[in-house]
């Protein structure tokens, strides 16, 4: 579990690096609270939702798939 986690987390920050936003900002567009975008980006969420990831994966503007390979 926590390899998946791990690869979630490096994809979205590698996303958001990408678009050159910060934590705050996709949490803003995502409508997700601040500290959700960090710990997840951190690895230290031990679950995050399908329904959080496809928030974040929207606000990026990639596919859900994207973000979880």
């Amino acid at each position: 579990m926590s390899n998946k986690k791990s690869i979630i987390g490096d994809n979205i920050k590698k996303h958001r690096n990408k678009l050159g936003i910060s934590q705050d900002v996709l949490s803003k567009k995502s409508n997700l609270a601040f500290h959700t975008i960090a710990k997840i980006e951190a690895g230290s969420t031990p679950n995050p939702t399908i329904g959080t990831v496809k928030k974040i994966a929207d606000a990026l503007g990639v596919s859900l798939d994207v973000l979880m390979k």
